[in-house]
């Protein structure tokens, strides 16, 4: 009997060790913390202190209302304040926890997301995505546009659509209003396919399903075309998952990430730390809330609440942007759990999908899987490391990660039709400045 007893003890003893150790082989920094001085995470105080002065000045010039800007140094926060103000209507200042409208910066998450399913075997880059949509069988490419009645004429496409173009915008889809080019606007427009925001009872697979009859703008392949083809890849979870784009999200990626302040629509009792969309004034405040356009700003906080866009429908936090970018810079893990694997996380964040169709052999970036990487051309011209991966959101957000420095770069604002200024690019030239070490 004893010897039963000790056998038990033992086992119960390798087994809580294990439970204790399970993650240890996991590299990186697994949450975010503040450094007790940016000098003990390689940054200077005396050159991050710089950017005080900076970012004020774009508010002092009435380029910008206000900003949250946050930086990271290997997992440790060397800076992180708050400036101007959020809402200029009431007074109210900018705060470090302050939560926007991320818009694009929603698409990185919905790859991320995408690349994890694709680690299950749910599908194959080069799959075409009418196996699941059938809307998208025998695409199209337009042809001719009468400005008279908005009809088109159309032609076969060479080739199907990918899973892959959807992910590194080569799918020839394009976006109405957004894009620029009036045709597809008013073709967009005419069958009620949703760009941006919504606070109707629309869902992605209405709209998704509605563009898959829409004419294309090149072969798929072709050419890089910044486009809806994100929110396509939200409805692909949806069909790979079983689940709602939102409840795969919460459930795979951002409650075990850590990330409590990143939604599709506010719970009330954070409604009121979203940061209204601003816009010049040419009144006495000089800033004034923008209002109800194609879109309304009122999303997150009221309407139908049904509408989950990949592309551009997540609001969040500067932390936890950083949660989410620091996971990546670790190679896939974070919080203790590893999400994707570090090959995995290379197709994501470093590989060129496109070739030379953004930018060109000179250019400063190419495009990966969900991010627009640095070339050595854009490292040269000062703009930070080869490898450092980014993008911005339609309402003036930006981020950056450089995992050569294990640097995380991101700045907050909610504006439309500001000046700006280039805030993103003096704020990278004095984070780079910074650094000792």
């Amino acid at each position: 009997m004893k010897t039963y007893i000790y056998i038990f003890l033992l086992l119960l003893s390798s087994s809580f060790c294990f439970a204790q150790t399970s993650t240890s082989h996991l590299s990186g920094p697994q949450q975010l913390s503040v450094a007790k001085t940016p000098e003990a995470a390689g940054m200077s105080s005396e050159r991050l202190s710089r950017i005080d002065k900076t970012l004020q000045e774009f508010i002092s010039r009435d380029q910008l209302p206000g900003m949250v800007a946050l930086v990271v140094r290997d997992g440790q926060i060397v800076y992180h304040k708050a400036f101007g103000t959020a809402d200029v209507q009431t007074g109210r200042a900018f705060k470090t926890d302050d939560i926007f409208r991320i818009a694009s910066m929603s698409k990185a998450i919905t790859a991320t997301a995408a690349m994890m399913l694709y680690e299950e075997g749910k599908f194959s880059l080069d799959d075409p995505i009418s196996k699941w949509i059938p809307e998208f069988k025998n695409p199209q490419l337009l042809q001719s546009f009468s400005w008279k009645d908005t009809t088109y004429s159309t032609v076969p496409a060479k080739s199907e659509i990918t899973v892959r173009h959807l992910m590194n915008h080569t799918s020839g889809l394009s976006y109405g209003v957004i894009s620029g080019d009036e045709r597809f606007s008013a073709i967009n427009a005419k069958a009620g396919i949703v760009d941006l925001y919504t606070t109707k009872a629309v869902t992605v697979a209405d709209n998704i399903k509605k563009l898959g009859k829409m004419p294309l703008v090149h072969n798929p392949g072709e050419k890089f075309t910044y486009a809806l083809g994100l929110d396509v890849l939200g409805y692909l979870i949806e069909i790979w998952s079983g689940q709602s784009f939102d409840q795969f999200l919460r459930s795979h990626l951002l409650d075990p990430m850590g990330m409590n302040d990143t939604y599709f629509y506010l719970p009330d009792a954070k409604k009121d730390r979203l940061v209204p969309v601003q816009r010049p004034s040419k009144g006495a405040q000089k800033w004034e809330r923008y209002p109800v356009t194609f879109y309304d700003p009122n999303y997150p906080i009221s309407g139908a609440k049904t509408w989950f866009s990949g592309g551009a429908g997540l609001s969040s936090t500067a932390k936890d942007y950083a949660a989410f970018l620091q996971m990546l810079v670790n190679g896939g893990v974070f919080n203790g759990k590893r999400f994707l694997a570090p090959y995995t996380v290379y197709l994501l964040s470093q590989s060129n999908q496109v070739g030379d169709l953004l930018g060109g052999e000179k250019g400063d970036t190419y495009y990966s899987l969900g991010f627009g990487v640095q070339t050595k051309q854009g490292q040269d011209k000062g703009n930070g490391s080869i490898g450092r991966f980014g993008w911005g959101g339609y309402f003036n957000t930006n981020y950056w990660a450089d995992p050569k420095e294990k640097l995380i770069m991101v700045l907050m604002k909610q504006t439309q039709g500001a000046a700006d200024g280039g805030s993103e690019g003096a704020f990278t030239r004095l984070i780079y400045s910074a650094v000792d070490k």
